[in-house]
């Protein structure tokens, strides 16, 4: 009985050490307007190709030279590799634009990501044109 006890005990142990926080996914709606377009150009300064939304944070000189940075979600690594967007399309340093939908909180300098446009004027969809059934506010 003691053993049959002690390894229950280590197997809850063992679920609540290797237990990791739940991310929440959310809906495009909740986040984000689609009623309020954004675009922004400026240089690339990070780019995270993970589950369940890729980053893309990008640097924003405004006309005072002061930098911002914008932070923008787009779809997941697989889609965007589906859709002809692969590691290494866009580097650290890159000039784009980025145009997608503002975050619903117009404080925060964040938003979704539809498509990004590089220097060269290539042009990838990488996000959402917004809620469904919306129409895209470009």
């Amino acid at each position: 009985m003691k053993v049959r006890t002690c390894g229950f005990l280590l197997a809850g142990a063992l679920a609540l050490v290797s237990a990791r926080p739940a991310e929440a996914h959310h809906s495009f709606a909740a986040a984000f307007d689609a009623s309020k377009p954004v675009v922004v150009t400026g240089v690339v300064s990070e780019i995270r190709l993970v589950n369940p939304h890729s980053q893309f944070v990008i640097d924003v000189r405004d006309a005072a030279g002061k930098v911002e940075t914008w932070k923008f979600e787009g779809s997941t690594p697989s889609s965007l590799i589906r859709s002809g967007f692969k590691p290494g399309t866009l580097k650290v340093g890159d000039k784009v634009t980025v145009k997608g939908s503002h975050a619903r909180d117009m404080t925060q300098n964040a938003g979704a990501a539809r498509e990004i446009v590089t220097a060269d004027g290539r042009s990838f969809i990488v996000g959402p044109a917004g809620e469904e059934g919306a129409s895209s506010p470009y």
